[in-house]
C-alpha cells in the first residue's frame, strides 16, 4: 500500500486522482488533501477517504473546514504554511495540481522531502526549472511527469539510450480555435475559450490550451524534464488527440504513447510506477478513429508558441515572467477586463519590460514572479481602460 497527498485535490487533477485511489482502496492510503477555499468538496473527500490531514489555503476559510470535519477524526489546518506542511508530510508520492504559481513553494517542499513527487503543476518547473532540478538532485527526490504528454515522452524515451535520441514531438489538439483567422479570434468570449474540443479541464488551462500558451509552457517543462536541448523539442498540432507525445530516436524509431484523451491515465501512470494499474476511462479504438491527422503550428494566429521558445531560449528570468504575465492576462480575459488576443500581448509587453538577472534560489524566483505581475497588472489596467 502506498501513502498518497494531493495538492490541489478538488480541481480537476485532484478530482481524477482521487477517482482512481477510491477505486483502488487497498491499493492506496491517503495522508493529506489541500484545496484553496472549496471547504465542501474538500471535506467529502477527506471523509471518504479518510484522510490524516485537510488543509485549505485560504485561512479565511478554515472555520469552516473544522466544522464540516467535526467528529471525523479528520485534522483540519489552514494558511499558506500549512500547504506547505502538509507537502511536508511522510507520503510515497505526493500528487502536485496546485493551478499556477501558488503552488510553487509546496511543489519545494514535497521535493525537499527526497520521495517521490507526481507533478501536474507545470508552472513550479516553467518558473523554477534550474533550482527545481538541482533541489531534486540534491534530495534523491524521484520527479514523475503528469502532463499527458510529458506522460507520453517518459513512458518512450528509454533511460538507458539518452543520448540516442534526437528529438521529442509534443503533440498539440490546436484548441477550439484552431481554424479560426485573426480577425474571427477579436470577440472571443471566456464561455467559448474554456470549451475545450477533447480535453475536460479548469478554466485557466483551458485557456492556455486555447492560446497555445498551454504547449508553449510544456514546451519549457520539457527541456527540464527531459535530457534534450531547445531545438530537439518540436511541437505538432494532432487534432484527435490519440498521440499524447512521440519521441524519435537516431536510427529514425519514433516511438508513440496512444490513448483517449483522459486524464486519468497519465495520472495513473504516475501513481502505479513503476507497476501499472487499471484505470476506468474508455478505451481506444483506433477503427472508430480512423484517421490520424498533424500539421504545423500557426505563430501568427497562436503567438504564446514563440514567446515561450523566446524565453527558454533566452534563459534567465524569462520563463518566470512569461508564466507570472500569462497568469495575469488569463485572470483578466477571464474577468472580462481584457480580450482574447490582448492576452499574448501583455506576455509580449511584460517580457520586453523586464529583465532581472537569472534567479538562483527560489526566493529570486518569487522575487522575479511578483514584479512581473505587477508590470502586467499595469498594462491590463491600460488596456482596459
Amino acid at each position: 500500500m502506498r501513502t498518497v497527498t494531493i495538492l490541489g485535490a478538488t480541481g480537476s487533477i485532484g478530482t481524477s486522482t482521487l477517482d482512481l485511489l477510491e477505486r483502488s482502496p487497498e491499493m492506496f492510503e491517503v495522508v493529506a488533501l489541500t484545496a484553496n477555499c472549496d471547504v465542501e468538496r474538500l471535506a467529502a473527500a477527506a471523509i471518504r477517504t479518510n484522510a490524516k490531514r485537510a488543509v485549505v489555503a485560504d485561512e479565511r476559510c478554515l472555520t469552516a473546514l473544522r466544522d464540516a470535519l467535526s467528529g471525523t477524526g479528520v485534522e483540519a489546518a489552514g494558511g499558506a504554511a500549512a500547504v506547505e506542511e502538509a507537502a511536508s508530510m511522510e507520503a510515497d508520492i505526493t500528487v502536485a495540481a496546485i493551478v499556477g504559481c501558488a503552488g510553487l513553494k509546496p511543489v519545494m517542499a514535497a521535493v525537499e522531502q527526497g520521495r517521490t513527487l507526481a507533478l501536474a503543476n507545470k508552472e513550479a518547473l516553467v518558473s523554477a526549472g534550474d533550482v527545481m532540478n538541482r533541489a531534486v538532485r540534491q534530495s534523491g527526490a524521484t520527479l514523475l511527469p503528469v502532463d499527458s504528454e510529458h506522460s507520453a515522452i517518459f513512458q518512450c524515451l528509454d533511460a538507458r539510450m539518452a543520448e540516442r535520441v534526437s528529438r521529442i514531438i509534443l503533440t498539440a489538439s490546436g484548441g477550439p480555435f484552431r481554424d479560426r483567422s485573426l480577425a474571427a479570434m477579436q470577440d472571443i468570449s471566456p464561455a467559448q475559450a474554456v470549451a475545450h474540443p477533447n480535453w475536460s479541464m479548469g478554466a485557466k488551462i483551458s485557456v492556455d490550451s486555447a492560446t497555445m500558451m498551454n504547449k508553449g509552457l510544456e514546451l519549457i517543462e520539457a527541456f527540464h524534464l527531459f535530457p534534450v536541448t531547445s531545438e530537439q523539442i518540436e511541437i505538432v498540432v494532432h487534432r484527435q488527440s490519440v498521440i499524447h507525445s512521440m519521441v524519435e530516436y537516431v536510427d529514425g524509431s519514433v516511438l508513440a504513447q496512444l490513448g483517449t484523451p483522459d486524464m486519468r491515465t497519465p495520472i495513473a501512470c504516475a501513481l502505479a510506477w513503476p507497476d501499472r494499474m487499471p484505470t476506468p476511462g474508455e478505451r481506444l479504438d483506433l477503427i472508430k478513429v480512423g484517421r490520424l491527422d498533424f500539421e504545423a503550428p500557426d505563430e501568427e494566429r497562436f503567438p504564446a508558441l514563440r514567446l515561450a521558445r523566446a524565453a527558454l531560449n533566452e534563459g534567465g528570468g524569462s520563463p518566470a515572467i512569461l508564466n507570472a504575465a500569462n497568469e495575469i492576462a488569463v485572470a483578466a480575459f477571464l474577468g472580462g477586463r481584457i480580450s482574447y488576443l490582448e492576452i499574448a500581448a501583455i506576455v509580449s509587453d511584460t517580457l520586453d519590460r523586464f529583465s532581472p538577472a537569472a534567479p538562483d534560489t527560489l526566493e529570486a524566483v518569487l522575487e522575479v514572479d511578483r514584479e512581473a505581475r505587477v508590470i502586467a497588472e499595469k498594462r491590463v489596467k491600460g488596456r482596459a481602460a
